[in-house]
């Protein structure tokens, strides 16, 4: 089963990733130094560290699928 809390969204526009939001200082619609044809490799097995541009925070993708970016660490905060 798959850590929900380790996930993140992404989406594909004219050949660059965005994530909406941040997942450490919610900065706004940030471009991830990740390039579609990259995905492919990342679902096959290989680690991706990604550096998040706008604080600097890392973190290492394992995998994704169409919709959502999965870390080796939790991503999203506990609700309560």
């Amino acid at each position: 089963m798959i850590p929900f809390e380790n996930t993140w969204p992404y989406d594909i526009m004219m050949n660059d990733i965005y994530v909406h939001d941040c997942p450490f200082c919610q900065a706004s619609n940030v471009l991830i130094p990740i390039r579609p044809k990259e995905i492919p490799l990342i679902q096959q097995g290989k680690k991706k560290l990604l550096v998040f541009p706008c604080c600097h925070n890392r973190v290492t993708i394992i995998d994704v699928d169409g919709d959502y970016l999965l870390a080796t660490e939790r991503l999203r905060k506990l609700d309560g």
